[in-house]
């Protein structure tokens, strides 16, 4: 039997599926979730397989990964989310003061209009950027509008000994004793701007440490493989992409690049912010999105 990946929902409206990067879960959208629930969204935020209570998949890869993210999907537009709650119970609500985060929808008003016939709205993170490419090269008709946060279409070099010595680096400090919480408190300092929220920081290292430390060695492996630069082309969705003006692991220059292969997108850049961008600057943040879910076709 497929399993469904575990997730968080609040809201009715137009679906909001997000996924999370790495070192996160679905906590990691908690400020997300509650502000596009408030602006007339379903928002839902997803374990991906291997975090949270989600089951972990087998080879763990971005296929499988994407195939597990299309499940959910049809699971959410065919209507059956309230008997997957049913069976097998409803993940814990996101804190409702996580960080601020009360953007009001652009002009006040609350959505209304369902794009589940049409697909739903897809936003992704970091590697939760990398699945939702994946997914919606996969299977294009379950997106209506996307958005890609501090991601890329491709993970640094096709070379094998860089690959390896990426990996080695960042699983070195587990090899040596370090809890996820220890390896958390050293990494998400180099991960944000100068202009983030505290609350933000503080939530983004508590979901790292929460993370197993099987399923973060397994994420980086599948990380490094990434590739869908020759896809780009094919996304025929509007389409947002946001970078973080210090943002290291996904620059701007990368994802401006990115935007000019995408026929309707829409580029913005957070300036003070780093690869974190949901969590460092929430209200800006979500203000980005809900402008460009009520103004899809203007292009920036």
């Amino acid at each position: 039997m497929t399993t469904i990946p575990t997730f968080t929902t609040l809201g009715r409206g137009p679906t909001i599926l997000m996924l999370h990067g790495i070192g996160g879960g679905h906590l990691a959208f908690a400020p997300q979730v509650e502000t596009y629930a408030s602006a007339g969204y379903r928002a839902v935020a997803w374990d991906m397989p291997g975090y949270g209570h989600s089951a972990p998949i087998e080879p763990y890869t971005f296929k499988g990964l994407a195939e597990a993210c299309i499940r959910l999907i049809e699971a959410l537009m065919a209507g059956d989310l309230e008997r997957h709650r049913d069976e097998r119970g409803e993940p814990d609500r996101p804190p409702r003061r996580a960080a601020p985060s009360q953007a009001s929808p652009p002009g006040g008003q609350r959505s209304t209009r369902s794009d589940e016939r049409g697909g739903l709205i897809l936003l992704g993170h970091s590697m939760g950027g990398m699945v939702a490419q994946e997914v919606v090269a996969r299977r294009p008709d379950l997106v209506s509008r996307l958005i890609l946060c501090g991601t890329s279409p491709s993970f640094g070099k096709p070379d094998g000994d860089w690959q390896r010595d990426f990996i080695a680096s960042r699983t070195a400090p587990l090899d040596a004793g370090q809890t996820m919480a220890e390896l958390a408190a050293t990494l998400v300092p180099q991960m944000i701007g100068p202009g983030s929220l505290p609350e933000g920081v503080t939530l983004a290292s508590h979901c790292m440490a929460q993370v197993h430390p099987a399923t973060y060695r397994r994420a980086l492996q599948a990380l490094v493989t990434f590739d869908r630069r020759a896809s780009l082309a094919g996304i025929h969705v509007p389409t947002l992409l946001v970078a973080g003006e210090h943002d290291r692991n996904a620059p701007p220059a990368v994802m401006q690049k990115m935007a000019e292969k995408i026929a309707r997108s829409r580029y913005a850049e957070m300036h003070g912010i780093g690869h974190l961008q949901n969590l460092e600057a929430p209200e800006e943040f979500d203000a980005l999105v809900l402008d460009f879910l009520a103004n899809p076709g203007a292009v920036h």
